[in-house]
């Protein structure tokens, strides 16, 4: 894939300084440009890069102005990360772009398969299920009955989607995700083993919502697990039974929330997070990394640290005195052996 600094100039509505005719094949970051790629740059310290890049473009800032000459033809947008951006995601949607069904395939009858559509190699597609126009599904992939899937999705190899899942539109569920698995559902028996509980539920995955490799989501109980629109989630997370995420919330790695927590809208959750079951998390709120949330936090734009997970400000507080938690034991010590001698001199 080749384009022109026109091209990308035009794509990313910015201002040409240069050869307008220069051609890039890939990208790269600006200390490591070679001839052939397109970089930017956005952070001033990374500034003295752009005098000894080989970079063929740079995307710069409107109000940049070179203090000496540069080789690269300069690109001048007002936000030069955001245009980069979205000259990455261009890029990406016509790396993956694919078209045609493989012949290795296993479609049913029933199964209703959208325009331009690519199906690749031993992927499995099960009774009424619907997939939309412009879907990429790569190999190994098994979708069972009865599930939708909306336009535009990118499905990654080894997914597995279990029969009734719904799936929206312009979705990506990275290699190895599995949607609608069973949720963790056990009663304990008088003999002290467990009776597994029917998952009958289903996941409802709304539009624009982004799953990383490996992560799990599991079928509601009765009713839905539901993602919705604009979620992102990071690889190795662990979504139970009858959650339901809000919109635009980010999770990172190695996050597990338990069963029938409601999670709100824009919140921001770092990695080995753990969330208890039943809870309810307000909108806005961030919970730091390795945060355990055991019970609801009801404000809104709340900032959590530690297990239990406390307020931010509070944690640090405490955590100086957690660090000289031995000096102040010591201390005690000494004042109780000095009070000692003390009651005993008066005695």
């Amino acid at each position: 894939m080749k384009f022109t600094a026109n091209d990308i100039a035009n794509l990313i509505e910015g201002k040409l300084e240069g050869d307008p005719g220069v051609i890039v094949n890939k990208v790269s970051k600006i200390e490591d440009g070679q001839p052939g790629s397109v970089s930017f740059l956005a952070n001033p310290k990374y500034t003295p890069y752009i005098y000894t890049s080989n970079a063929s473009i740079v995307i710069v800032d409107d109000h940049f102005e070179p203090e000496k000459p540069v080789k690269p033809t300069l690109i001048k947008v007002n936000d030069p990360y955001g245009a980069f951006a979205k000259l990455l995601e261009i890029y990406n949607n016509i790396k993956h772009k694919k078209s045609g069904i493989s012949d290795k395939s296993d479609i049913a009858e029933t199964a209703k398969i959208g325009k331009n559509v690519f199906i690749g190699p031993f992927v499995s597609i099960g009774e009424n299920t619907e997939i939309g126009d412009n879907v990429n599904i790569y190999a190994n992939t098994f979708i069972g009955e009865n599930v939708k899937i909306g336009a535009d999705c990118l499905i990654f190899s080894n997914v597995n989607i279990y029969p009734d899942c719904m799936i929206g539109a312009n979705v990506t569920l990275h290699a190895g995700v599995v949607i609608g698995s069973d949720g963790f559902g056990f009663a304990p028996q008088q003999d002290n083993n467990y009776k597994k509980v029917a998952q009958i539920g289903n996941v409802i995955i709304e539009d624009h919502v982004e799953i990383g490799a490996n992560t799990t989501i599991d079928r509601a109980t009765m009713g839905s697990t539901i993602i919705r629109k604009g979620v992102k989630l990071d690889n190795l997370i662990q979504i139970a039974h009858n959650v339901e995420v809000d919109e635009n919330t980010v999770i990172a790695a190695l996050t597990g929330v338990s069963g029938s927590a409601k999670i709100g809208r824009n919140c921001m959750i770092g990695g080995q997070v753990g969330i208890v079951g039943h809870l309810q998390i307000a909108d806005e709120v961030r919970i730091a990394a390795q945060a355990g949330v055991s019970s609801s936090i009801k404000e809104k734009g709340f900032t959590a640290l530690g297990s239990p997970a406390i307020d931010y400000n509070n944690y640090k507080k405490s955590y100086i005195h957690f660090k000289n938690l031995q000096t102040l034991v010591d201390k005690i010590a000494y004042l109780e052996k000095e009070l000692k001698k003390l009651k005993a001199k008066n005695n």
